[in-house]
């Protein structure tokens, strides 16, 4: 048996790449908790050599992290997060950090709308994440006139104080934002940019996120269970473009989880009357970021009622019925709708602003 470190224990990095998880693609084992959380210690400390921790995130990849894993990962990230709830239960949305590159980033204009509606939002993010480094909520908030870099009882205050809050990467995950460097050499991405997604800093009892396949929207409900950490009733997922989360024109599937009831159902657009595709909701891709903040303000401002208009109304939507404000998607976009119209809404981007 090998000697126990004092420390962490008997599972170095080394040691679970050659024995469990870096055995090949046939062979590889899962980890238990116990080993899986050591692991995640070790490389928060900073204990691995860099060429061992990118092997071991390598093997990761390849291997494919089941829920527990995931869970011991996002338990241990958790003992590092400085939490702060507000007053009220938002919804917590856990869009991908990496970003988006050709498509508006709609959901700023979606939480500001619900918070409008009366559903309070958190969003979170932190500053060009690798692997693809492109523009996340934080970089519209910054065109938008939004202050951004905040301490994390800030966050919660901004949620209180306007119904919208954001929560910057740097200063409630510190721990993972010291990662930066070495993720960025890796050159693809790691578990690190899907735990850091299900953060929660606000402690939120929903969540809202994005998946490409049903059957990882299954694995991250499986890993909010197998959580020690974390406490949540509903889980609201579906198929955002470019991985994020906005829901894609035409079909998407939704992936829906309530105290312990899983169940997916189908969203098409062109039943809300929206007649758009895809590339119909692309933007500048060397200015995503701003050409997203200038719709932001124009569909809050009542100023365009286009394409963008509904695809906002209809991200609204869904974080409304995601905190059960509304009993359908359809309530749900008759309460964002009426948000925008009633100028509900821009004033919420205004009491934003003077934050």
């Amino acid at each position: 048996m090998a000697a126990v470190d004092s420390e962490f224990g008997e599972w170095p990095l080394k040691r679970l790449m050659t024995e469990v998880v870096g055995t090949g693609t046939k062979s590889a084992e899962d980890m238990t908790r116990a080993q899986a959380m050591e692991a995640m210690r070790r490389i928060l400390a900073d204990e691995p050599d860099h060429t061992t921790l990118g092997a071991f995130w390598l093997a990761n990849r390849w291997k494919h992290n089941n829920a527990e894993e995931l869970a011991a990962y996002t338990d241990v990230m958790a003992e590092h997060v400085q939490y702060a709830e507000p007053k009220v239960d938002p919804v917590d949305c856990g869009a991908n950090y990496d970003g988006k590159g050709k498509t508006a980033i709609l959901g700023v204009a979606a939480g500001v709308t619900a918070a409008a509606a009366g559903t309070p939002v958190v969003v979170h993010s932190g500053d060009r994440v690798p692997t693809q480094k492109q523009d996340a909520y934080k970089h519209v908030l910054d065109e938008l006139g939004v202050r951004t870099e905040l301490e994390p009882d800030e966050s919660a205050d901004m949620v209180d104080d306007t119904g919208f809050g954001f929560y910057y990467q740097p200063k409630f995950n510190p721990a993972i934002h010291a990662l930066w460097e070495r993720r960025d050499n890796m050159g693809v991405r790691t578990f690190v940019n899907t735990i850091e997604t299900i953060a929660n800093p606000a402690n939120a009892s929903t969540h809202l996120g994005s998946f490409y396949h049903l059957a990882f929207a299954k694995k991250m409900v499986n890993t909010f269970e197998e959580s020690h950490h974390h406490d949540l009733r509903r889980v609201v997922m579906f198929q955002g473009m470019e991985g994020y989360d906005d829901i894609r024109p035409g079909y998407t599937k939704v992936a829906e989880w309530t105290n312990g009831e899983f169940d997916d159902f189908e969203i098409e657009t062109a039943e809300y009357g929206m007649d758009f595709e895809y590339d119909d909701l692309g933007v500048d891709e060397d200015d995503v970021a701003g050409d997203s903040a200038t719709i932001t303000e124009e569909v809050l401002s009542g100023e365009r009622e286009d394409r963008f208009a509904d695809a906002v109304a209809l991200n609204a939507a869904l974080r409304i019925y995601a905190r059960e404000d509304a009993d359908s998607i359809d309530e749900g976009l008759e309460m964002a709708r009426e948000a925008i119209d009633s100028g509900a809404a821009a004033e919420v981007l205004e009491d934003l602003r003077e934050f």
